[in-house]
């Protein structure tokens, strides 16, 4: 028998994408990632916020000024895009129809900003009582904050992430830091995802459909982890440290003589190879280091002591010697040379698209690998509202009902 062409395990799904910026638009990506048939809901004219986040933007053939900026192109892949008024009625019957052929719904907006327009959870079902409709927010549905705005960048500062990042209290350049990508929406895309597939596993069961409620500052708290832990634990307020790691030592950065490096041992095991790798026995022999528990006891004292190993080294002759012993160690990229990373290339983290527009479209694709199923949509991240027509054409529009809804603008 002839092998069958790969699906996505998720093929059999079809999204209605209502979001916008990046918690829902990424976790949308990831349902296209997995074989669903995601549908992006636009504004007419302007579409997504994150469309002119930029620069830098991608080149068109034609030389002309593009809509897709990198943001925007990180997190659309595998859609196709529809621009309809959401505060039009008849916008609203566009998308109602979408919802009662549809699995998933994602949204963003406001809470309770749907619903005026009749898109809300409890209208939606009506028409489709299987629906899984899952609402990101900042603050989620209920609560004294329910219905203000967030960002990620304000829910890592409220989510106490900041406060636990960046360089110590005291030392040069010390003070709050933000992560460097929006990652509280970035987890809440995937706890998104989490929450749905859950979901669609108890329809399975119940025949009924779901309302998720995600919220940002939900997902901060959680993500925590052993930080919150520590404080549960014994009180204190949990501090920055920098490169270094509260529980664990020795991690750190390291200087070599050309370069910088990162050494994140994990365990007795490999404390006692890097002393053995670094030729110091006095280190190996000193029991209070034996357990970590001692380590990070005197953490300043045992930081200083391997820095002036370190220093005395080229940064790739180390990292040989490191990794032969079977001590995690490795150098700081920059993005560059993230890309240019042999394991990366091999894992083909990598790649383009194929546009009709703008030629190619680089991306780089999802960490998920499964056997029998295909993970890698051949469709870019869609033009503003590049799919309208075909998408009302499936809903039964005749073409002088389509172009009367472009006449007056409601797609």
């Amino acid at each position: 028998m002839a092998e069958h062409p790969k699906q996505g395990a998720l093929s059999h799904l079809k999204v209605l994408d209502l979001s916008r910026v990046m918690a829902g638009p990424w976790a949308g990506q990831v349902l296209a990632d997995l074989g669903a048939d995601v549908i992006k809901v636009e504004r007419p004219g302007s579409g997504d916020d994150t469309r002119g986040w930029g620069p830098p933007f991608l080149d068109r053939d034609d030389g002309a000024a593009s809509q897709e900026s990198g943001y925007y192109l990180c997190c659309n892949r595998g859609k196709r895009s529809i621009t309809v008024d959401l505060r039009d009625p008849d916008g609203q019957k566009i998308v109602r129809k979408l919802a009662a052929e549809c699995d998933i719904v994602l949204e963003n907006f406001k809470t309770g900003t749907l619903a005026r327009y009749g898109l809300d959870y409890d209208t939606l079902r009506e028409a489709n009582p299987r629906l899984i409709y899952c609402s990101i927010t900042g603050y989620g549905q209920d609560g004294p904050r329910a219905g203000e705005v967030a960002y990620d960048f304000l829910i890592q500062a409220m989510g106490g992430m900041m406060s636990i990042t960046g360089e110590e209290e005291g030392k040069p350049g010390g003070g709050p830091q933000k992560i460097g990508v929006p990652m509280v929406d970035l987890t809440t895309g995937l706890y998104s995802v989490i929450g749905i597939l859950a979901a669609i596993a108890r329809r399975a069961e119940t025949g009924r459909g779901e309302f998720v409620d995600m919220a940002m500052l939900d997902v901060q708290t959680a993500l925590l982890a052993n930080q919150a832990m520590n404080h549960l634990l014994s009180g204190n307020t949990p501090r920055s440290y920098g490169n270094g790691h509260p529980n664990i030592m020795p991690q750190q950065v390291f200087a070599c003589r050309d370069g910088y490096m990162v050494l994140a041992v994990g365990n007795d095991g490999q404390f006692a190879r890097l002393c053995d790798a670094l030729g110091d026995r006095e280190l190996a022999e000193d029991d209070e280091l034996k357990q970590n528990k001692g380590r990070v006891a005197r953490r300043d004292w045992l930081l200083a002591r391997l820095a002036g190993h370190f220093s005395g080294y080229d940064r790739a002759d180390l990292l040989k010697k490191l990794n032969a012993a079977n001590v995690p160690a490795g150098p700081i990229n920059t993005i560059p040379e993230v890309f240019e990373d042999p394991q990366v290339k091999a894992r083909g983290l990598v790649g383009t698209l194929d546009h009709p527009t703008m030629g190619t479209v680089p991306q780089v694709f999802g960490p998920v690998r499964l056997t029998d199923a295909a993970f890698r949509p051949d469709r870019p991240p869609p033009g503003l509202g590049e799919h309208t027509r075909d998408i009302l054409e499936a809903l039964r529009y005749e073409a002088s009902e389509i172009e009367d809804l472009r006449q007056r603008g409601v797609v």
